[in-house]
């Protein structure tokens, strides 16, 4: 696909959105699995049920577009996963692996805040305004997921971590 319009870089980052979440499905259990603090652990548990969910709306938002928003790989979240995985495999189970997961985790949330919020200024642009909304309701628990995951770092992990 060309990218010569404001359409067609709006459907190349749903493409884009859409991988990154089915991405993040899949490395989601890997990080709650190596997370030992239960708030942590629990955090990537419930963010996998909401980025499910995040998944399923950023399909309705293509078919309601007449966009196929499959077969498509985001190269921007296929690094941020491999550099989780790393992490995971050079860690030792604990509090410095569980700062490290944060990180990581932290890392992806950002490029998802990054892509929302361009898809739905895109949205808006366009004059998709119920797609605008649908995705801004994605922004915002990409936002919620982020905040969570800096009072965990903050409240305990990090301390625990450093000591």
């Amino acid at each position: 696909m060309q990218l010569t319009s404001l359409k067609d870089d709006f459907e190349h980052g749903l493409k884009d959105l859409y991988s990154a979440e089915e991405q993040l499905i899949e490395a989601l259990p890997k990080m709650a699995k190596a997370a030992t603090n239960a708030k942590l652990q629990s955090a990537f548990e419930k963010h996998l049920e909401v980025t499910r969910a995040q998944l399923e709306r950023v399909q309705e938002v293509g078919k309601s577009l007449g966009v196929t928003v499959t077969g498509h790989t985001c190269e921007g979240m296929k690094g941020i996963v491999k550099e989780g995985n790393s992490i995971i495999k050079e860690g030792k189970k604990g509090d410095g692996l569980d700062a490290a997961l944060i990180g990581a985790a932290q890392r992806a949330e950002h490029y998802e805040i990054a892509a929302y919020g361009t898809a739905v200024a895109h949205a808006k642009e366009l004059g998709h305004t119920d797609v605008a909304r649908k995705l801004q309701k994605t922004l915002e628990e990409e936002a919620k997921a982020n905040e969570m995951l800096t009072k965990i770092a903050e409240s305990s992990v990090n301390q625990m971590a450093e000591a």
